[in-house]
């Protein structure tokens, strides 16, 4: 198996550290990097339409966007420290390959939504503090691809202790910023308090939660809790995923007070001054100065917003690495990867402002806070069902409770998304010239997620009924065991699949060999992960497979038979010669099986390809 992010994993080691405070100083990092991207430009865009539009009344969007913020990644965190798997990576082993293609699509175009809003962040913050125009300033972020080739070189460490420098910044701008505002505090209060003004505010509340729970910060934390070296036992473990959630802890609220700070400037300086329609980032950076009387609130503004945009188009093009790596187990050049993620934004962006001007920018970036907010159920819902996972998490999933609230956090978004893009295409037919087109193309678009996103969320309690069932107990087969008779093969395979089958195919077994035969019991296990890492593999379905086996063995052992197991992986066609080819076989007897590779068995096809690559007898019995 590939590591996720392999020029970086197990770097850092938080062995043999003297004292607690640096064991724990060891831990601390990915979360720093993880932050940024809940205060990127895209986050600015919505919070600064949110506080001029209804000044402090959203405020209790971000506190439960970052509650929910902190569930997920400590979710994500834990699923990377136990399975040493990445998101992307889980969800190859789990899904089968056009279910993956179709998330590995729906993650690009949430980072390619996120990487334009860090390039627009980034070009406006350039035009405000240099007065460079913006299609140049856009131009000049494809440069900072190439500062992260040289962090990323010089290893994790440096590349968090620059972060850190980064948020810090931003931190410490909006500190000033607020001496500046002056901020009635007993509306501050009162903006925690749940309402919902009217249906532009949920809008702005969507964008608010896409652009704080990041689907690619999820992808993200989960490989970079692998750059940590830590003791593997069961209690080197829970060591680690209590460091990590602290350190989660202080850097994602550490986000929320820089959010809630920019939702509360512009509350505090446009809305109060009956500005509502300020949602544009440099209408924001003009109006500063004269309303707060200060000339460095504005530098101040246009600094942090530098920052967050460097700091956070760092952190999205990593996680285009991890989702490309994870998802098509693809590796290419690390500069040549970042270079196209930086241009499926640039592009679009450019386009954009060429046609339009800069006054869209705004728009663009809540935008595209809109689209991450509409992808995250397609990862949020797979990371719910690994972490819930008792043989995938290897003792470490989540209990109830947690995954009760990360259910209702999961529908909550869900539910919000869905209502939302019921009312944009109800919204567009209705004021389209060609409203046909839309039922042709858009409609069907959203049907086909819809279904996908069931699809996700039903599938893994489908598949574990499926295995309860097909994979019963040896001891209700009927078996029969004659001690009398004239038996011919010695040495005899039998294969099975845990299905009602196996008790015919057994039973032809007995009829060929006695008891004095010596039988073994192969079984091939067919999931995607068994075929992408063979005996490497470590899926529910694998662990069940190889305790039913054992389970047939001693059964058959205490009946007096003498019985061996096989456990293949992959392909029955392929796997299942090898086996008997490797053995000293006198015949293979086959039941009709109940996994979908053999029920072709029937009509021939696989028999025809066991036939021809195996040298001994082949028994088909029926069921």
């Amino acid at each position: 198996m590939t590591k996720s992010l392999e020029e970086v994993n197990q770097s850092v080691s938080t062995l043999n550290k003297k004292s607690v405070f640096r064991k724990i100083l060891a831990f601390f990092g990915p979360a720093y990097l993880i932050s940024v991207g809940y205060m990127d430009p895209g986050n600015w865009a919505t919070d600064i339409a949110g506080g001029s539009q209804f000044g402090y009344a959203l405020l209790w969007v971000l506190l439960m966007s970052n509650i929910m913020a902190l569930l997920l990644q400590s979710l994500s965190a834990r699923l990377g420290i136990v399975t040493q798997r990445d998101l992307a990576q889980a969800s190859r082993e789990t899904y089968s390959p056009f279910i993956n293609y179709i998330l590995y699509f729906l993650a690009e175009i949430a980072i390619a939504a996120c990487d334009l809003a860090e390039v627009l962040g980034m070009a406006i913050g350039i035009n405000l503090l240099f007065d460079i125009p913006l299609i140049e300033g856009v131009l000049i972020t494809v440069l900072d691809t190439f500062l992260l080739l040289f962090l990323i070189n010089k290893g994790i460490r440096k590349m968090e202790a620059f972060i850190i420098v980064l948020v810090a910044i931003i931190g410490f701008s909006f500190i000033f910023e607020m001496i500046f505002a002056q901020p009635e505090l007993d509306k501050v209060l009162f903006g925690l308090i749940p309402s919902m003004p009217n249906e532009t505010a949920l809008y702005i509340a969507i964008g608010i939660i896409g652009a704080t729970v990041m689907p690619h910060n999820l992808y993200l934390h989960s490989s970079l809790v692998q750059t940590r070296n830590f003791d593997r036992s069961k209690a080197g473990i829970k060591q680690a995923l209590k460091y990590n959630f602290i350190d989660s802890t202080i850097a994602l609220n550490l986000a929320f007070l820089v959010n809630a700070a920019i939702l509360i400037l512009a509350a505090a300086t446009f809305y109060k001054n009956g500005m509502f329609e300020v949602a544009e980032i440099q209408d924001a950076h003009r109006f500063l100065e004269p309303l707060l009387g200060s000339k460095f609130a504005p530098i101040l503004f246009a600094v942090a917003l530098i920052a967050a945009g460097q700091s956070s188009t760092i952190t999205g093009t990593l996680a285009g690495q991890i989702v490309m790596e994870g998802y098509l187990n693809l590796r290419i050049q690390p500069w040549v990867r970042r270079i196209i993620t930086r241009l499926i934004a640039i592009v679009p962006a450019v386009i954009v402002i060429t046609i339009y001007g800069e006054s869209v920018t705004g728009k663009l970036l809540i935008l595209s806070q809109v689209i991450l907010s509409l992808q995250l159920g397609f990862a949020i819902i797979p990371l719910i069902h690994f972490v819930s996972d008792k043989s995938k998490m290897k003792g470490f999933h989540i209990g109830k409770v947690t995954q009760i609230a990360s259910w209702i956090i999961a529908t909550i978004i869900v539910s919000l998304n869905a209502k939302l893009v019921f009312d944009e295409i109800t919204g567009w037919l209705e004021t389209s010239e060609n409203p046909l087109l839309l039922w042709l193309t858009v409609v069907p678009l959203a049907i086909g997620f819809l279904i996908l996103l069931l699809y996700i969320v039903f599938k893994p309690f489908i598949a574990k009924a499926k295995i309860d069932i097909q994979n019963h107990s040896p001891h209700s087969l009927k078996l029969r065991f004659s001690k009398s008779g004239s038996y011919t093969k010695k040495n005899i395979a039998v294969s099975v699949d845990f299905s009602s089958a196996d008790e015919v195919a057994l039973n032809n077994a007995f009829e060929l060999g006695g008891i004095e035969a010596k039988y073994t019991l192969i079984h091939v296990v067919e999931t995607v992960g068994a075929m992408i890492y063979g005996e490497n593999t470590d899926d529910h379905e694998t662990l069940i497979d190889e305790k039913l086996l054992e389970e047939y063995k001693v059964m058959l052992t205490e009946k007096g038979f003498q019985v061996a197991t096989q456990l293949g992986f992959g392909e029955p066609n392929k796997v299942i010669p090898e086996i008997i080819n490797k053995g000293e076989f006198d015949i293979l007897v086959m039941g009709t099986h109940g996994h979908t590779g053999f029920k072709d068995l029937v009509f021939g096809t696989t028999v025809d390809k066991l036939r021809h690559k195996i040298s001994i007898p082949l028994l088909i019995v029926k069921n």
